[in-house]
């Protein structure tokens, strides 16, 4: 048993080993800086409101600047470390005396207070709560989202450093313990049922694993499939996460923290179509809106397990489990392989090429047309075991 164990996790071993041997260099390009202490915080809002005051002291109108945290012109990208934000990046003027901006202006300023409060008496609370508390300003919840990125962002610090948290909507399961921050002792191997990943992802200690790999799984249906299977138990040790489509900010936290940990290597499992790779992306590169975070957001080691575009073609799978590309999928595609990350991926970007050559795009769940168990008792086991991943 022993011996199969081993050369089940051969090459998973290989890569680790790999890895291992990277990882002082790629730990010094991703050092996240010391957590700014809540003093440094309240100073730095305090400057924000003392030029809006010097401003009306003046009878001038005042005007908030904030980082421009969309588009590709103020982004860098570093193999080590990500999408990251260049410096001199543009910045949008937010001012009191325009209508179309004054509103903002307000919500801004309104976020600063409750944040001050926060930070200042060492409590949090969920951007839900804060939009709660004045649904008249603030006017949706996605308002809030954005402004408290804009602020974290504009004051340079992680949202975390706020004291704002945000609900989860990720699910982790696998061998792996570990205690929150209020002491609350959080075990995942049941094989049944999935553990919501932490809202406080920072406030993480003690962790406990085994894993020989971590597995990004896209869609919360193909995380539930794999619960069933008990692939847990199959691939044992193991960990499975999922962000339940594009990840939200505790999902990329928590792989990024387990990457830290336990430096084993980690898989994404995504379908063959351009939104899965965009996905994939995230996790591994960051995102453009939360490139100011990409130190302790990205994990440049991911490997793209599946579902690749040549697999569709080494495995027969039937046509009619196969989905034309529509013109928004062949535009994301078109964008993808434009970007400075898959052009320092030479084998991405040729699977990238094979799909828009073929055309077609694939579900994860479309291996199933092969057998209804294909995905977790051959597919994923076999692609483990002899190296399956670009």
């Amino acid at each position: 048993m022993g011996s199969r164990h081993a050369e089940q996790f051969s090459e998973v071993d290989k890569l680790r080993t790999e890895l291992l041997n990277n990882v002082d260099a790629m730990t010094e390009l991703q050092r996240v800086e010391e957590e700014i202490s809540d003093r440094e915080i309240l100073t730095r809002i305090e400057n924000v409101i003392l030029e809006v005051v010097t401003s009306l002291s003046r009878d001038e109108a005042p005007v908030l600047a904030l980082p421009s945290r969309s588009g590709w012109a103020n982004i860098s990208f570093d193999r080590a470390v990500g999408l990251q934000v260049s410096s001199g990046s543009a910045v949008t003027a937010v001012r009191s005396d325009c209508p179309s901006s004054a509103t903002k202006f307000a919500q801004i300023l309104k976020l600063f207070l409750v944040i001050y409060k926060l930070v200042q008496s060492n409590s949090f609370a969920t951007k839900r709560d804060i939009y709660y508390n004045n649904t008249q300003l603030f006017g949706s919840q996605k308002a809030v989202d954005g402004l408290v990125d804009d602020i974290s962002c504009m004051l340079k610090v992680s949202r975390r450093s706020l004291h704002v948290l945000a609900t989860s909507k990720g699910f982790i399961s696998g061998d792996l313990c570990y205690m929150e921050e209020d002491g609350t002792r959080i075990d995942c191997r049941s094989a049944s049922a999935a553990v919501s990943v932490s809202s406080n992802i920072c406030g993480i200690k003690n962790i406990v694993s085994s894993a020989k790999f971590i597995l990004i799984v896209e869609k919360d249906a193909t995380f539930q499939r794999l619960l069933d299977d008990d692939f847990c138990t199959k691939m044992s040790p193991c960990i499975l996460i999922t962000g339940k489509g594009v990840p939200d900010l505790n999902s990329r936290l928590m792989v990024r923290k387990l990457w830290d940990a336990l430096h084993v290597p980690v898989f994404a499992l995504v379908d063959a179509d351009p939104h899965g790779i965009e996905i994939m992306c995230i996790y591994k590169y960051g995102s453009v809106a939360m490139a100011f975070e990409a130190h302790s957001l990205t994990v440049p080691s991911v490997m793209w397990l599946g579902l690749l575009p040549s697999d569709l073609q080494r495995l027969r799978v039937p046509k009619d489990a196969l989905i034309p590309l529509t013109r928004r999928d062949e535009s994301k595609l078109c964008s993808l392989l434009g970007r400075p990350y898959v052009t320092s991926k030479p084998e991405w970007q040729k699977e990238m090429e094979l799909m828009q050559q073929s055309k077609v795009k694939a579900e994860i769940q479309s291996l199933a047309s092969i057998a209804p168990d294909f995905l977790t008792s051959i597919y994923l086991p076999n692609k483990l075991r002899y190296g399956g991943w670009v």
